[in-house]
């Protein structure tokens, strides 16, 4: 009987120890993509997993969540098993602007969800119609100032993260163009090319086409710096100190998965950007590599989710 004890107080000290040791990842991962296939999220969500799964021996699976501006598949994450084999690849609005928006929100991202990386981000294009007569940032800035209310701005929808872009250049400009509100960003950007509005704010990636051929304009990056994508092309921050407005892309995992989880996530992914072809894949996308801590992406998001809320209530944005 003593043996018997002896053995089972052995196996009891024994378990806190070997529960540490044990791998990650014991079991395929999924990566929750909380938007349709084919756009930006899910091609650097898919082009993360496969590496991923490259450097783990593990499979990483992408499934897309589609639905509610992204907030369907981060719910679904929120209140999955902390284990840290379901993460999200969050983007901006459904994490720092829907707080703002929707009171109902089914989570908490600052509560609900734990910061892993911050993967990269995607800066969006301030372009206008060949017809409006400026050439660059201030140049519009002045037109606006000379003729308050008659210039529109496009965007994807009211309350997306580009109509906060535009208001927020509004607010900074201490300018007055009149918002149009789209259903998506391909009917916004067919009517920019169309005339019937002056100007748009959308990803680089759905305009540079078009600026390139020659439909639109190309004024400005909402970036803090330029593009190898579109050198010529300055940061609106250049005319606009402090101007900064990009659709980001980061790895978060339920409430409660452990710091060492999220660590070792953010140390493969850290190595994976650096890579040249990753980073090759990521600039056709419009796409700076970052890659930041759990302690950094964390403090981003608490600061993007304060400003955001202070453009949401100056600027009145209801959602649609």
């Amino acid at each position: 009987m003593r043996a018997f004890i002896a053995g089972l107080l052995g196996t009891a000290l024994c378990a806190p120890a070997a529960f540490a040791q044990t791998p990650y990842p014991s079991k395929p991962v999924r990566i929750v993509v909380p938007y349709p296939p084919g756009g930006t999220s899910d091609i650097i969500g898919r082009l993360v997993a496969d590496r991923l799964a490259e450097a783990w021996g593990q499979s990483v699976i992408v499934e897309n969540r589609a639905g509610a501006g992204g907030t369907i598949g981060v719910e679904a994450v929120a209140r999955a098993a902390p284990d840290g084999h379901t993460l999200v690849l969050g983007v901006t609005g459904p994490l720092t602007i829907a707080p703002s928006l929707q009171p109902r929100l089914g989570y908490d991202p600052q509560r609900d969800l734990v910061a892993i990386t911050l993967v990269a981000a995607v800066p969006s294009l301030i372009a206008v119609h060949p017809s409006v007569n400026a050439q660059t940032l201030p140049e519009l800035i002045a037109l606006a100032k000379a003729q308050p209310g008659k210039l529109t701005f496009a965007s994807a929808g009211s309350g997306t993260s580009v109509h906060l872009a535009g208001e927020l250049l509004k607010a900074m400009a201490g300018i007055d163009m009149v918002h149009v509100p789209y259903k998506g960003g391909a009917p916004a950007l067919n009517d920019t090319i169309g005339g019937q509005v002056s100007m748009i704010i959308e990803n680089m990636p759905q305009l540079l086409p078009h600026v390139r051929a020659g439909r639109i304009r190309a004024l400005a990056l909402t970036s803090t710096g330029r593009s190898q994508a579109l050198p010529d092309v300055p940061a609106a921050a250049e005319a606009l100190p402090g101007y900064e407005a990009t659709t980001w892309f980061g790895l978060l995992a339920p409430a409660g998965t452990s710091a060492e989880i999220a660590r070792r996530i953010h140390t493969e992914v850290a190595r994976l950007v650096k890579l040249p072809d990753v980073r090759e894949r990521l600039a056709g996308q419009g796409a700076e590599a970052i890659a930041s801590s759990p302690e950094s992406f964390a403090a981003h998001l608490r600061s993007e989710t304060q400003r955001y809320a202070k453009v949401i209530r100056d600027a009145g944005v209801k959602t649609d």
